[in-house]
């Protein structure tokens, strides 16, 4: 194992790392889900996403100081924001550690990174506890039962599943055949006859996707099995970028690396072809959020069945209407007659669908993105390390924007070549650096930035900075923008 990773001391303790996989585009909850918006930062009845239920989940299990991350690095900032939101949570320091990949390649890849990166920090006998961003677990009590169960079966040399006792004939989930630790075979998603005999034999239980295993364990099986994925994910780790702070790190992979890594699951790579494979049964209340019907169904239902959720929970209407689930946001959804329907309403979108067809919305998804089309990728309302803008209107030679920049961050200094930018400020204090110089504005003043003008915004106030851009110009993509130095003053965080 030592010509695998550089490995540490072993302790009489192994160290736990809840590690959680962050990727996906979700194109089954579309159109909330977008491919840079993905449905892990989908909020649950109005409270926190699935991705900082997934973190609290960990963070809150005994003796863990370290959460591990692999996610796009394009969602970096998002999923910071969202951990700083409830770090609190677990009444103890939790440091975040992110590996960044610049595109997806499956599960066996993101593990692969962070076994050989854990195995670095913490030597093989670490214990990586895998959990996906996008599921929902009810009783934290019963999941650290299962996860001390897993652990004890990973010291003794085991990769670990956690099996769902199946409550349904479902079909869109994995299944295990089991006899009690032991697995005797992985199956795909069965047919709706094969589902019915698996529920009614006792010996199946549902494939949640979360595993556990020690770092070395876990490389061992992936040399064996799959020596290509950790051939090319440890080539490029050598070449990754890594940055380090208080209680923090990230190691971003290098796009022509990656590139040659295979793109394969963990369960086809490795836990479909080992001996070693064991399963711990739990009753924890799981749940896949894997399209609409299923979160939908987290919604408390009216006397008609029908299900309404969103942030504007309140601003939806039915009339003679049975079995339906309306998501909406910003707008009032009235619904006469209808029967199991799924309406989600969002800003520049929206999805009709039979309930009973939900599976199917990725059709949409994979259409708009084979068109390019900007709703595959993008919701009006964009998020940077600096904020975000929302889109509010456009057209022929205008666009017109929401800005809201984060406390002591900082746009970084640009120019554009084919439009020019008017700023009204409506909240908060903004510094202004325009051509050399720099000014001052407060709510209800405003400034004008030429075509080829260096500026640079910065929020100088003690709450979020708010301005209304208007675009004025023959050209006004986002990629119009010169960069210059982004150094900024003092403890400014700067960037695009």
């Amino acid at each position: 194992m030592n010509n695998l990773v550089n490995t540490m001391p072993v302790s009489d303790q192994p160290v736990l790392i809840p590690t959680i996989l962050c990727g996906g585009s979700g194109s089954r909850l579309w159109p909330v889900s977008r491919e840079l918006y993905p449905k892990p930062f989908i909020r649950v009845n109005g409270g926190h996403s699935l991705l900082q239920e997934a973190f609290i989940r960990g963070a809150l299990l005994p003796d863990v100081d370290d959460v591990l991350t692999v996610a796009n690095r394009e969602l970096l900032f998002k999923i910071e924001d969202e951990y700083r939101a409830v770090k609190q949570i677990p009444g103890k320091p939790i440091s975040t550690r992110f590996i960044l990949e610049p595109f997806g390649r499956n599960t066996a890849p993101a593990i692969a990174a962070a076994c050989l990166q854990v195995a670095e920090q913490h030597g093989e006998d670490a214990i990586l506890l895998v959990l996906a961003a996008d599921h929902l677990i009810s009783d934290q009590a019963a999941f650290a039962d299962a996860v001390a169960q897993a652990c004890k079966l990973a010291q003794s040399g085991k990769l670990v599943t956690f099996g769902i006792q199946p409550t349904m004939p479902e079909t869109g989930y994995g299944y295990i055949e089991s006899n009690g630790h032991t697995v005797s075979q992985f199956i795909e998603k069965p047919s709706l006859e094969k589902a019915h005999e698996y529920l009614a034999s006792g010996n199946f239980l549902w494939n949640s996707g979360m595993f556990c295993f020690t770092a070395g364990n876990l490389l061992r099986e992936i040399a064996t099995h799959s020596a290509q994925i950790l051939r090319t994910t440890q080539n490029c780790l050598q070449h990754a970028k890594a940055s380090y702070g208080d209680g923090f790190s990230q190691l971003e992979l290098d796009a022509e690396y990656f590139e040659l890594v295979p793109d394969d699951s963990i369960d086809y790579a490795v836990m479909e072809k080992t001996r070693n494979a064991a399963v711990v049964t739990c009753d924890i209340g799981w749940k896949d959020i894997g399209c609409w019907k299923t979160l939908g169904d987290l919604q408390k239902p009216d006397g008609d069945n029908n299900r309404i959720q969103g942030e504007a929970s309140s601003e939806a209407i039915l009339i003679d209407s049975q079995n339906c689930t309306i998501h909406t946001e910003d707008r009032m959804v009235g619904v006469i007659g209808g029967e199991n329907l799924v309406i989600v309403d969002t800003a520049d979108a929206l999805l009709i669908a039979d309930k009973q067809r939900t599976q199917d919305v990725r059709g949409i998804y994979a259409q708009l993105k084979a068109q390019d089309h900007k709703a595959h990728k993008l919701h009006r309302t964009v998020h940077r390390i600096w904020g975000a803008y929302t889109v509010l209107e456009e057209g022929p030679n205008f666009k017109i924007k929401r800005i809201e920049v984060k406390l002591g961050a900082s746009i970084s200094l640009q120019s554009h070549q084919h439009r020019s930018e008017h700023w009204v400020v409506v909240s908060g204090i903004a510094r202004v650096f325009h051509n050399g110089r720099t000014k001052t504005l407060n709510i209800n003043e405003s400034t004008f930035i030429p075509a080829k003008h260096k500026h640079r915004l910065e929020n100088i106030g003690d709450q979020p900075l708010i301005i209304i851009e208007v675009q004025t110009g023959d050209y006004l993509g986002e990629d119009d923008i010169v960069r210059f130095d982004s150094a900024c003053s003092g403890n400014v965080r700067c960037a695009v």
